[in-house]
């Protein structure tokens, strides 16, 4: 039920476009595009070990994770509230309608992760350690899924949190390290960005991806439990909240 409901989503969202489901090519591409432009031949970023396209290849590594977050974060946040029909239906869980605007998000992520490897296949840069990514995307849908189970049920009864995810998502596009790797980042600087979640997700990407190295032993144990603790409280949350969802939507 959980994936027919995601693909029929999916299907829904490009329904009537010129373009439909190519969406999903064109919509990473556009944003790697604009990247590269900007910090490769306007801020002149260079990096002493790669060339132009390793480094555009490294923004990927960086970008198609946040977009995946993001998206699943925008479907996610309003999707009890838009399917308020299925509260009271109880062939359909609602612990689920966040969980599907997830997957849903996730579309993006799947398709730019496969261009993302056949670019990755051509430069050379796969290795033993390229696998592990699996690994670092299955901690970062938990931490999704826990974080629109919280925020979803918040949504219900304060409507305003949808619009400043909105700000905060733009907010963290620019304090996520999608064009710079660990090693830029000043000394001084890195306790504030290790507040960021995105953070240690992009940073272990970029690591197992395209640095062909494991990400450091700090990143790695904060990552995998930050990803379990937000999963585990934010079902909690919300198996607690969603007793109340009829009277509210």
């Amino acid at each position: 039920m959980l994936y027919q409901t995601t693909i029929n989503e999916i299907k829904t969202r490009h329904a009537g476009s010129v373009l439909g489901v190519l969406w999903l090519f064109l919509y990473p591409l556009l944003f790697l595009g604009t990247y590269a432009i900007v910090y490769l031949y306007i801020f002149k970023i260079r990096f002493p070990t790669l060339g132009s396209n390793e480094y555009i290849a490294l923004i990927f590594c960086g970008l198609i994770p946040f977009l995946g977050f993001s998206e699943g974060l925008s479907y996610g946040v309003g999707s009890v509230v838009a399917s308020s029909n299925l509260i009271k239906n109880t062939l359909f869980p609602i612990e689920l309608v966040p969980v599907k605007a997830v997957f849903v998000g996730q579309a993006t992520q799947v398709v730019g992760m496969g261009l993302l490897l056949v670019t990755l296949l051509i430069l050379g840069k796969l290795s033993i350690l390229s696998p592990l990514f699996i690994i670092v995307w299955i901690c970062q849908l938990l931490f999704s899924l826990g974080l629109i189970w919280i925020l979803s049920s918040l949504n219900v009864y304060i409507r305003d949190i949808q619009n400043l995810v909105a700000v905060m998502t733009l907010i963290l596009m620019m304090l996520s390290p999608i064009a710079y790797t660990e090693d830029m980042i000043p000394t001084a600087m890195r306790p504030f960005l290790a507040l960021n979640p995105l953070y240690y997700i992009i940073i272990s990407y970029q690591s197992v991806l395209m640095l062909n190295q494991l990400p450091s032993g700090k990143i790695l144990t904060t990552l995998i439990s930050l990803s379990l603790f937000m999963f585990i409280v934010g079902f909690w949350f919300f198996s607690k909240m969603k007793k109340l969802f009829s009277d509210h939507v």
